[in-house]
């Protein structure tokens, strides 16, 4: 069975740099709302994401406070490659940077989190005052995933908790064998024995 990983920013690096919001040729921003639904956006021109605080230049950051990834060349290659239905790539300039970046839209959605190995799930309810988001996750805590309910998604967030990124573990060994620096895999498939329920 295939194993899966939270893609995330490795922050063992205390002197890593920090990008912020996207900004397309009209000056206005492009972020979070539009990266992290989960489903294929439509951008005109070129993005600038600008480099909010200064530090070590990397192949991986996620940007806009952690939302979405932006990433080298090489980076960018492995997910286009390998996972060409899961993903978007958008052409972005970083900063005063040379060196092309790209901005990743991960737009597969799996509904696959697994409440009951995950260390604790809590839902949107009625008297949370958010209607729009009844019967979404509202906390997910520890989170493990049913990879038999992942099909053919090599790179997607979940449902309900689209905050996360996660990739395969096919991807994961591809992305550590170019050697680009910044992301750190934490693993989200069930490892642990499932909880034995009382008759």
């Amino acid at each position: 069975m295939t194993r899966y990983f939270r893609l995330t920013d490795d922050m063992t690096s205390s002197g890593r740099w920090e990008l912020g919001t996207p900004v397309n040729d009209q000056g206005q921003e492009c972020g979070s709302r539009l990266f992290m639904a989960g489903e294929p956006a439509h951008v005109d021109g070129l993005l600038r994401v600008p480099v909010d605080h200064p530090g070590e230049v990397l192949d991986f950051s996620l940007a806009d406070a952690g939302g979405f990834p932006v990433v080298t060349k090489r980076v960018a290659n492995v997910l286009s490659e390998m996972a060409p239905g899961d993903v978007q790539i958008f052409p972005v300039e970083v900063g005063s940077q040379r060196e092309p970046y790209f901005l990743v839209n991960v737009v597969r959605t799996v509904k696959c989190i697994d409440d009951e190995a995950s260390e604790e799930v809590q839902y949107w309810k009625l008297e949370d005052g958010e209607p729009d988001r009844i019967g979404e996750y509202r906390v997910v805590a520890g989170m493990r995933i049913d990879p038999s309910k992942a099909g053919d998604a090599r790179v997607f967030r979940p449902w309900g908790w689209k905050v996360v990124l996660v990739v395969s573990e096919e991807i994961k060994e591809a992305l550590e064998r170019t050697g680009a620096t910044g992301m750190e895999f934490t693993e989200v498939f069930e490892t642990r024995p499932r909880k034995l329920m009382s008759p």
